[in-house]
């Protein structure tokens, strides 16, 4: 298949184009460079356009110079606090930008839309593990940026008949397993880099949010999902909804969670070093436990994650970190 990859210079849209490309489909990206990296653009060895979603003139460029057969979707801006201080620069690219790509889609005759969603359209969990019909209650602008685009998908299937492939994930980790790609954000928030950057003595600690959850340890629990497994979920995705004619609305997780404190030993184990830790109070919003129910994934896509421990997540990410930061 031929596959436009919006946002492909990115962390999990890059790895998506590495599992395209080792499974014989032929990606195309389109990246603005915002927060994707000029060094995964140009080591994809496939075409690549680097601009915005949201410029018209370029989106209807790609779109002539190719026949897709789908469409992958993950240029979106993905930090929550970012979105609360600036919910116009979210809206206009998270949610304007896409319905520019989809108006493409619809122009060229494109089937199937596979759409890079998240967990954070739920909201706050109301309950320890959340399948896909959990009440959706975005509480930040990042969040219903997401959850508005999932709604146009809908209208557009029914006004255009273009088939979408909602996937809704929780904690990306991980990096691919030979360490040539992996997760390299600026300004980084994800738990395990940031652990790890302590082991290597790039930050002096790690801050621990609160201790006293109802939780076995008193920590956060979180569902860690490695990032090779995602860009298999959107391949599958793709497949399934072209063969079936039909869309798909799925979660993508381990199903099962891991504390802070549990990540914090597993990466001292993984690295042989002792990582400082300073405990502090509760973030606002921190639900005590997030883990995914991905039935549908496993049951109708045929999806089995292949890095399902968070000792090999750890060890993917780890080898990563020492390459890019060596």
């Amino acid at each position: 298949m031929k596959v436009l990859v919006t946002g492909g210079a990115g962390y999990i849209g890059r790895h998506t184009v590495q599992a395209l490309l080792e499974q014989g489909h032929k990606p195309v990206i389109l990246d603005s460079l915002v927060y994707g990296h000029r060094d995964f653009l140009t080591s994809a060895n496939c075409p690549y356009y680097i601009g915005s979603i949201s410029d018209h003139a370029l989106l209807r460029r790609v779109f002539r110079e190719h026949q897709f057969d789908g469409v992958m979707h993950f240029s979106a801006f993905a930090y929550v606090a970012e979105s609360v201080r600036r919910p116009d620069v979210y809206y206009r690219n998270n949610l304007m930008g896409t319905i520019e790509l989809l108006d493409q889609c619809v122009e060229h005759g494109v089937k199937t839309f596979v759409f890079s969603s998240t967990c954070a359209t739920y909201g706050l969990a109301q309950t320890p593990t959340m399948a896909e019909n959990h009440p959706q209650n975005p509480v930040n602008p990042y969040g219903r940026s997401k959850w508005m685009v999932e709604q146009v998908l809908k209208d557009y299937e029914i006004a255009f008949g273009l088939k979408h492939v909602i996937l809704r994930y929780f904690n990306a980790a991980g990096a691919h397993p030979d360490g040539h790609i992996g997760e390299d954000h600026s300004p980084e928030t994800h738990l395990i880099p940031l652990v790890l950057y302590t082991a290597m003595g790039k930050l002096p600690e790690i801050q621990v949010f609160g201790t006293d959850y109802d939780t076995p340890d008193g920590t956060c629990i979180r569902d860690y999902i490695h990032v090779c497994d995602l860009a298999d979920a959107h391949i599958l995705g793709l497949h399934y909804s072209i063969r079936h004619n039909k869309s798909v609305v799925a979660n993508l997780g381990n199903g099962s969670g891991h504390s802070v404190r549990q990540v914090i030993e597993c990466c001292q184990q993984v690295t042989g070093k002792s990582i400082p830790a300073r405990e502090t109070g509760r973030r606002p919003g921190d639900p005590p436990v997030l883990v995914a129910r991905s039935d549908y994934a496993r049951t109708e896509l045929g999806w089995a994650p292949q890095y399902s421990s968070l000792r090999t997540i750890v060890e993917h990410a780890y080898r990563w970190h020492l390459g890019r930061h060596a």
